[in-house]
Parts: C-alpha cells; sequence; structure tokens
C-alpha cells in the first residue's frame, strides 16, 4: 500500500445507539459534496480488548473474510499494517475514493475504544429516547421487552459519558434526534459548522436517491403510541434513570419493580424471542447451520455458512 494510505487523518465520527436515527444523519452529512462517511465501523473496534489490546492480525484477517458490512466495502487489507494504521487505511481509502475533503465514520458501541486509534477525532453524538429506540429494536427482533430493549441505548449512553470525560468540549457535539427532525435545516448547519465545512442545500436532497423519506415529526415519541404500558414501564424500569438524565420526561405510568423472578422470565423470553426472530430471517435449516458451524465447525465450514449468512440478510434489506 502507497504511503498516501498510511497517511494520519481527522475523522468525525458520529456515535448513538443502533435504532437512534445514525442512519438517516450518515446519508444526511454523505451528500454534503465535501464529507465521506463509512457506515456501520464497528468493525475497528470490537476486536479490541477492554484493557486496549490490538488484535492479533492473522486473526482480525480471517474475522474480517466473514464480517458481511467490511465485505460489502471493498476495502483492501494491506498486511504490511500494524493495526491502528490498517483501521486508519480503512478512512483513507473512503476519503481518497469519493475525493472528499473530510471523512466520518458511524460507530455505535466500544466508542472509547476510538480515542486509541484516533486520538484527535471529534464526535458528534446523536440522543433519541430511550424508549423510542427501544421500541424500534424489538421491532428489529433484537429484543423481547421494554426491559432488554433499552440496553443497547444505555450501553451507548455510558459510552458517551466516559468519552466526554476524555475528549474537550471543542471536538464534541450533541444532537438529539427529536430537535434534528423538527428543524433539519438548522441541525445541519450547525453540524458543518462543527465539522468545518461550508453549509450545502444538498444535504437536504438525501431523499431523491435512498429510502429516507423527508424528515415526519410524527416518528417522534411514537413509544406512547406503540409500546404497551407494560412495556414502557419495563423501559423507564431499565432506562427511568438515564432518559431523565437526558432530558426525556417519564410517562407517569406507575413505577414497576422488576424482581428476580421477572428478571428470570424476561431473559428467557428475551433468549427465544431472538432465537424465533433469526429462524424467521435465515430460515430454519440455515439458522441450525450457522447454530452447529459456530459451535463445532471447522474454520472453512464456518465460512461457508457465514457466506449464505450474509447473503441472506443482504436479500432481506434490500
Amino acid at each position: 500500500m502507497s504511503s498516501e494510505h498510511k497517511m494520519e487523518i481527522r475523522p468525525v465520527f458520529l456515535v448513538g445507539a443502533e435504532r437512534s436515527g445514525t442512519t438517516l444523519l450518515r446519508l444526511i452529512l454523505s451528500h454534503h459534496p465535501q464529507l465521506s462517511w463509512c457506515n456501520e465501523f464497528e468493525y475497528v473496534v470490537d476486536r479490541v480488548s477492554d484493557e486496549g489490546e490490538w488484535p492479533d492480525l492473522e486473526e482480525y484477517y480471517q474475522w474480517l473474510e466473514m464480517h458481511r458490512i467490511f465485505q460489502a466495502t471493498g476495502f483492501e487489507i494491506d498486511r504490511g499494517l500494524d493495526y491502528p494504521s490498517l483501521v486508519n487505511s480503512f478512512l483513507v481509502e473512503r476519503k481518497q475514493r469519493d475525493g472528499k475533503q473530510v471523512v466520518g465514520a458511524t460507530v455505535h458501541r466500544h466508542l472509547d475504544r476510538l480515542l486509541r486509534i484516533w486520538p484527535d477525532a471529534r464526535f458528534i453524538h446523536l440522543l433519541r429516547d430511550g424508549r423510542d429506540v427501544a421500541k424500534s429494536v424489538i421491532q428489529m427482533g433484537w429484543a423481547g421487552s421494554g426491559w432488554y430493549g433499552t440496553e443497547r441505548w444505555l450501553h451507548a449512553e455510558h459510552k458517551w459519558d466516559q468519552l466526554c470525560a476524555a475528549v474537550p468540549e471543542d471536538r464534541r457535539v450533541e444532537v438529539t434526534f427529536e430537535s434534528m427532525i423538527g428543524d433539519l435545516e438548522q441541525t445541519m448547519k450547525g453540524l458543518c459548522e462543527f465539522i468545518g465545512l461550508p453549509y450545502s442545500a444538498a444535504m437536504l436532497d438525501y431523499h431523491k436517491d435512498t429510502t429516507y423519506g423527508p424528515p415526519d415529526v410524527s416518528i417522534v415519541r411514537q413509544w406512547e403510541r406503540k409500546l404497551s404500558p407494560f412495556q414502557i414501564r419495563l423501559a423507564e424500569a431499565s432506562a427511568g434513570e438515564m432518559l431523565v438524565r437526558r432530558g426525556y420526561a417519564l410517562s407517569g405510568l406507575p413505577p414497576l419493580e422488576v424482581g428476580v423472578w421477572l428478571q428470570a422470565w424476561l431473559s428467557v423470553q428475551n433468549r427465544w424471542h431472538g432465537i424465533r426472530s433469526r429462524q424467521r430471517r435465515l430460515g430454519w435449516s440455515l439458522w441450525a447451520a450457522s447454530v452447529l458451524a459456530e459451535r463445532i465447525g471447522t474454520l472453512a465450514w464456518r465460512r461457508r455458512v457465514q457466506q449464505r449468512v450474509n447473503e441472506q440478510v443482504r436479500a432481506t434489506l434490500k
């Protein structure tokens, strides 16, 4: 790989929980004529340990070979680079491929690990009501109740708190999903100023070539209409303290005490919900093959099965 691919860059990271509107914001940002973007960039942090140790490179190469999102990027893997330089090269390649001035990426988890690789990075935090996130997570089949539906949101918000303690204020900004939907143009002007780029009205044309429509205020506070009172109480039992800290008023429903037996039932129900959701998405035979391959399969078998899983998931996302 050329020295250009090894260059240091100062990326912008869009961080926040999955199902918090990061895809919509990423599409808008990437329509700026000088802003390139990588979606779902977790493959650069997932294999870094909590202690900050880099993954074994050979094992990482093998993992990337089966990673659906990474494989769709077409990024080159330069085996002559160390880990930080390798993952940095992905951003450089994206930036050079698009011919744009600034590059960014979306990351939903392990946000604190980004600073180990890009200590001067800038961060946009997208905050959404955790109950709306829980509603969407349940709808996706990733959780079986409001209790578990808030887990991803809580993880992202706790990691954001850690990041704020380590990143100066001039390198981070927070945007709420609700304010973005309420005044998209003003929000984008503020983000362009933060990034250091002039505002471009082309950003608001994202709906012309994506499946996302113009902003619709009806997607705000959906939890009030689409979660049952019991599920709302579960979500608030799990995340009520953080909701209040983030400025979201609680529903006013009676607080729910989630004791040991209810937690045990919710755990079983959540696991079963996840299994059934994955079975429906993959089909019974492919689901069974994926379970067996992961537990007892050879590397070659795991690769073949994972390729079939990736193809099936891509088909369902079209």
